[in-house]
């Protein structure tokens, strides 16, 4: 899984058609991890920029410190089962530096724990506890149907959806084709607010595959990290902006998939006290159920902004 090949600079230029190469980039090279031979367990890595929402998200700096994990375990046949990250200080783009510590490697699984900070800015960054775990033989059941909504190539894409322009749209989203088929364009001021929901397409314009064809599981989480404008649903178009800066974010890899579009359907369960709680299914176009996630959100004023309002 940490094996992942980077997509080549031609695949890049026939990825881009009358797009800059420069403007696409690939997840696996901008989260690649090197080992250092000073001390056991320590990685360096260098996030870029173009995976920023105002610093670099949360879930794509937690697929770096898996990433690290991964090769401190050596073992392809161990596969991510769940992993919990707690955001305890921001983390720029730029250098990083990992810490891994393996605190059980068993013969059916193994449990990690990582640290990760930025090696420009003083911080704890963040940690990371998961467990890596062998397909075993087992009971096959799933309680849960995907919501009834348009496959994506039926779906508008979100960068080409009418209305007011979006006054902030952050780097990150220029990784993907977005397509919106649950939920109000909430950057637009003509929609009525409703349940606490929001689903949405996500296809990486860089490929992000293992060597046998399947997703790189590890490109879950910066899709899953993507939760607060379920909250805005209900909130609606007048309440004033406002930042969620993501507290933990637990993800849980159920299945593969060799698909390329992936759905994370969004709900906010509960907002009170300047906190909010969000979870988040991620289906393939397949009605495959690929990952289980959820979030523990901050909510903050805008710099200069009103206070929040209850």
């Amino acid at each position: 899984m940490s094996g992942t090949v980077s997509t080549s600079d031609a695949e890049l230029r026939d990825l881009a058609g009358d797009t800059a190469v420069a403007e696409l980039r690939d997840l696996a090279a901008d989260t690649a991890v090197t080992k250092l031979r000073v001390a056991p367990g320590w990685y360096t890595a260098n996030v870029s920029e173009h995976w920023n929402f105002r610093t670099p998200s949360g879930g794509v700096l937690m697929t770096v410190a898996m990433r690290a994990m991964a090769e401190e375990l050596g073992d392809p046949q161990l596969r991510p089962i769940s992993a919990n990250t707690h955001f305890c200080s921001p983390v720029p783009a730029g250098p990083l530096e990992v810490r891994v510590e393996v605190l059980r490697h068993g013969g059916a699984a193994a449990q990690l724990r990582a640290q990760l900070s930025s090696t420009s800015m003083p911080g704890p960054g963040l940690e990371v506890s998961a467990t890596f775990g062998r397909d075993r033989e087992g009971v096959d059941v799933i309680d849960v149907e995907p919501p009834d909504v348009l496959p994506p190539d039926e779906a508008p894409d979100v960068t080409e959806m009418t209305g007011t322009s979006q006054r902030f749209r952050p780097a990150f989203f220029a990784n993907f084709d977005n397509r919106l088929v649950l939920g109000a364009a909430w950057w637009n001021a003509d929609w009525e607010a409703g349940p606490a929901r929001l689903a949405r397409w996500f296809r990486y314009k860089v490929p992000q595959r293992r060597p046998d064809g399947t997703l790189d599981p590890f490109a879950l989480p910066p899709i899953a990290d993507t939760m607060p404008p379920a909250l805005i649903q209900k909130l609606g178009p007048a309440h004033q902006p406002f930042n969620a800066p993501s507290l933990d974010l637990t993800v849980h890899f159920l299945e593969n998939t060799d698909a390329e579009w992936l759905l994370v359907d969004v709900r906010a369960r509960r907002a009170r006290a300047g906190y909010a709680t969000a979870s988040a299914e991620i289906w393939d176009d397949r009605r495959r159920l690929l990952a289980f996630a959820t979030q523990t959100m901050m909510l903050r004023r805008l710099p200069d902004g009103p206070p929040m309002r209850r």
